[in-house]
């Protein structure tokens, strides 16, 4: 199983990016599907996660401003980041649970002032 994660760039502070994660290889269900991120000099931290049932979980340093959603025809989840701040600057790992945790590659997020 491989993750494929895109979406990230450079965006000024209160803008937005979309981060995408597809899951490819051989899959038979999906189960916990989600972000997490690192700034630098930090721990990985959990931004958002959703289950195959569609419940979801968020930090609550994006709660109100990230959305998570996933498509489980395509084994692929998503994260919308509106009104993005300095301190959401961080490179971010999607990842799945399918008996056990599989990341992606990650991708740089940076917002600035």
């Amino acid at each position: 199983v491989q993750l494929q994660a895109s979406g990230g760039g450079f965006v000024q502070a209160g803008g937005s990016l979309r981060l995408s994660c597809a899951a490819s290889g051989s899959i038979f269900k999906i189960g916990v599907m989600g972000w997490y991120r690192q700034a630098p000099g930090k721990q990985r931290e959990l931004v958002a996660a959703i289950t195959s049932g569609g419940n979801i979980n968020y930090s609550g340093s994006v709660n109100g401003r990230f959305t998570i959603s996933r498509d489980n025809a395509k084994n692929t989840v998503y994260l919308q980041m509106n009104s993005l701040k300095v301190e959401d600057t961080a490179v971010y790992y999607c990842y799945l649970v399918i008996g056990t945790v599989r990341w992606g590659q990650g991708t740089q997020v940076t917002v600035s002032s």
